[in-house]
């Protein structure tokens, strides 16, 4: 029998409801650091992360329908206050809603890696979507990422390298919730590790001009 989702709407933001930049301080029910999570899956990592953190806020970012459905049921159903998740496409979002220096960290998780060359041009991580990332973080802001695919990884490195001006490595601390040789703890990763694939993270901090 398939499962009933149910919709919930205190957890979801809806693009067709929003006008300009986004004021997180009439998102959520109270003020704290901003965490966005891009490419929300089933909320694993979110319902984990913001029940182990009640003073942090989370966006999570969710294109696929079928994905963006369950997480708002799987919140909704234990009533986390700090979660909100929007269905859209994450480039343009940020771009057109995220407020400069606004967000305290962002979290990529096995982003889809298109692995053919000819739908590269689909991938999350490109030099103009990075530098959306850094303008939407605040100073010392986070960027963490984790993937299962080692072309994919590799470029991400190479973005990383050419801004090395304006973020810094950090430690990648494994996320609430996870178990044994796991960083995230997503469904995505529980299936990877299940297949022996390895898993490759990395954390950059966004460097504080004096």
């Amino acid at each position: 029998m398939a499962k009933i989702l149910k919709d919930y709407p205190n957890v979801c933001l809806k693009p067709e409801d929003l006008d300009g930049r986004i004021d997180f301080s009439q998102i959520f029910p109270r003020p704290g650091p901003v965490h966005i999570e891009i490419g929300t899956g089933k909320a694993t990592f979110l319902l984990n992360q913001a029940m182990a953190q009640p003073d942090v806020n989370f966006l999570g970012i969710e294109r696929a329908r079928k994905y963006y459905r369950y997480a708002v049921d799987r919140i909704g159903r234990w009533s986390v206050n700090n979660v909100r998740i929007i269905r859209t496409e994450a480039a343009a979002f940020l771009a057109d809603f995220i407020p400069d220096s606004s967000v305290d960290c962002f979290h990529v998780y096995f982003p889809d890696p298109w692995p053919k060359k000819r739908h590269h041009k689909r991938r999350f991580f490109c030099p103009a979507n990075f530098q959306q990332l850094l303008r939407c973080l605040k100073p010392a802001g986070i960027i963490k990422i984790a993937t299962d695919h080692t072309e994919y990884f590799q470029v991400i490195i190479g973005i990383i390298k050419s801004n090395d001006k304006l973020v810094e490595p950090t430690e990648f601390l494994p996320g609430w919730g996870t178990n044994q040789n796991e960083w995230v703890g997503t469904n995505f990763e529980r299936k990877y590790l299940d297949q022996q694939r390895t898993i490759y993270t990395i954390a950059v901090r966004k460097i504080q001009r004096p």
